[in-house]
Order: C-alpha cells, then sequence, then structure tokens
C-alpha cells in the first residue's frame, strides 16, 4: 500500500460515488473501479460497501481513510507554507449562504472581506437548502436550523428572530392577527420547503408552545422578493426580522404579535464547515473574519440576531 492507494480511497469516500471519484481523478469509472479493487485485494479486506447511489466504508476503509486524510492534510499545508510564504493571501472560497440573510447581513462583510483581501477569490452561492458540503464542492455553508448535523463542523452565528408584519395600508384595512392562530386564516407571505406544510411554533410567556400550519398564498426562497410582497400589501409576511427591520423602523411595515416568540425553520444561524481537514490560509481566514463580523454586530443590535444565551 503507498500515498497514492490511499488518495484513491480518500477520493473515492469524499465524493461518495465512483462516477464522481472518477471525474474529480480525471480516470474512467472503470479504472477507479479497478484499482480500488487492486487497494482491498493488498489490504486483504473490504473497504467500500457499494450501493447504486454510493459508497459506504467498512471499519478498516474509515480507519484508513482517517489516515489517508491525515497524510493529505499535512501534505497540503507543507505545500501552502512553501507557495504562500512572503505573499498575500491568496486561495478561493465557495461560500453557500441563505438568500435572505446573505443578502441582507452577509453582503457588506464579504465585500469587506474581498477589499481587505483582493487576491482571494469569492464564490458565493445564494441558496437556502442544506445539502452535502462535498458533493457540491462548497468549503462554508450558512443556514439556519434547529441541531445541525454532527457530521460538520457548527460555529453558531447567534439566534434568529422572526416577525409576523404586514403593509400600513393592509394593517388599516383588513387588521392584524391577535394571536398566533389567527395566521391560519391569513393570507401569509414566507418561505417554505416544497412537500413539507410550513408549521409556525409561536412562545408566549411560560406558557405551552403553540403550532400553527400555515398556507402562504406567496411563496419564495428569495426573501428580496417576499420583503417587496409584504410591502405591496398581498398579506402579512412571517420572516426573520433582519429582512424587514428597516422597513419597520421607518414606519412603512407594522409588526404583528409582538409579545410572541415566532420560529419556522428553526432559530440557530450556524455556519458549517468540514471536520478533520486541513483548512487553507484564505478559508481559515474568512471563517475567523464572519464570526468576528457576526459577534461584532449581532451584540445587541435590533433587526439582526440576539446572541445565545445556552
Amino acid at each position: 500500500m503507498d500515498t497514492k492507494s490511499l488518495t484513491l480511497l480518500v477520493e473515492i469516500l469524499d465524493a461518495g460515488n465512483l462516477s464522481e471519484a472518477a471525474r474529480r481523478l480525471k480516470m474512467t469509472r472503470a479504472n477507479v473501479s479497478y484499482h480500488l479493487s487492486q487497494l482491498e485485494r493488498s489490504v486483504g479486506m473490504q473497504l467500500v460497501r457499494r450501493t447504486t447511489r454510493r459508497v459506504e466504508p467498512t471499519e478498516i476503509g474509515l480507519k484508513l481513510y482517517k489516515h489517508g486524510r491525515s497524510i493529505q492534510d499535512e501534505l497540503a499545508a507543507a505545500r501552502e507554507s512553501i507557495e504562500t510564504l512572503g505573499k498575500t493571501p491568496q486561495g478561493k472560497v465557495r461560500l453557500s449562504v441563505p438568500s435572505g440573510y446573505g443578502q441582507f447581513v452577509m453582503t457588506p462583510w464579504l465585500l469587506e472581506f474581498k477589499k481587505t483581501y483582493p487576491d482571494i477569490v469569492l464564490d458565493v452561492l445564494f441558496e437556502n437548502s442544506v445539502e452535502d458540503l462535498l458533493r457540491d464542492e462548497v468549503d462554508i455553508a450558512v443556514r439556519i436550523m434547529s441541531e445541525p448535523p454532527q457530521h460538520l463542523v457548527a460555529r453558531e452565528l447567534g439566534q434568529v428572530r422572526y416577525v409576523a408584519c404586514a403593509s400600513r395600508d393592509y394593517a388599516e384595512s383588513r387588521g392584524l392577527p391577535q394571536r398566533p392562530e389567527d395566521l391560519a386564516g391569513t393570507p401569509v407571505i414566507s418561505a417554505a420547503v416544497i412537500g413539507r406544510p410550513l408549521r409556525l411554533s409561536a412562545y408566549y410567556g411560560g406558557q405551552p408552545r403553540q403550532h400553527v400550519v400555515l398556507e402562504p398564498t406567496v411563496i419564495s426562497r428569495n426573501y428580496a422578493f417576499l420583503r417587496d410582497a409584504i410591502r405591496a400589501g398581498l398579506g402579512v409576511g412571517v420572516v426573520p426580522d433582519y429582512v424587514v427591520h428597516e422597513d419597520i423602523a421607518r414606519g412603512e411595515l407594522v409588526p404583528a404579535l409582538t409579545d410572541w416568540r415566532l420560529s419556522i425553520f428553526g432559530r440557530g444561524m450556524y455556519m458549517l464547515y468540514m471536520p478533520n481537514r486541513h483548512h487553507p490560509r484564505a478559508l481559515a481566514m474568512i471563517i475567523e473574519f464572519i464570526l468576528e463580523r457576526a459577534q461584532r454586530q449581532h451584540e445587541g443590535e435590533p433587526g439582526l440576531l440576539a446572541i445565545s444565551s445556552g
């Protein structure tokens, strides 16, 4: 067994299937399968279990994977130390950020980072679904969720506050909901997950949590569009407060259910990335940059995130 064989195993398990591994290694799928079989023959044990869609490591396969990953990380660190000696920070970072939080909160941070480190390439995706970071070749994902995935490093950026609000014209002509259950019979504007009911959790003092199933009349994952729909008087919006805070502060939107704490997709905002990896200098720098900006800007500022008290 040599480092080349371990590299092959790492690439196969990182890719999740032989076809994707072949694409990354610029080899044919048959060639990847042949070399994997040769490696398993030399070890004398099965290293991966193959299904129609994925490959998963056996116990010995996982141990060899960790050794191979460690070797790759050490080599990458040594290579980067030599290549960056005396140079300004360089490299490429691919981020996946939520459409709302990314546009309304993170955009100024990312622009500031790019101005400070002009030689670092930023590839920014605005999307909301939680996908496989390896499969999508994403370095960092920022997501709203109740519990982060156990297989990823999760750094909490803060807690999301949701608000219900409507345009002043809508509030004067139709009235605002007085209790969470009133939203069930109200034209609601919100994001939703395709194929799943939109469940609102509402908390008031020490009372038991209430659940309300919403049926929005305007649905989008683009929060700038949702904001425009709320301002146009098309219904009551239920969105994170950083989307509409400035409109509420100017009096253009009227908040409702202000004594209730609302939640839809979870309340934690997390930055996610792969564990046990060598972090290139550019990636390590932007992780710390985002954490610092989140802590600085969310500390007590309305309209953004409340720092978790847990």
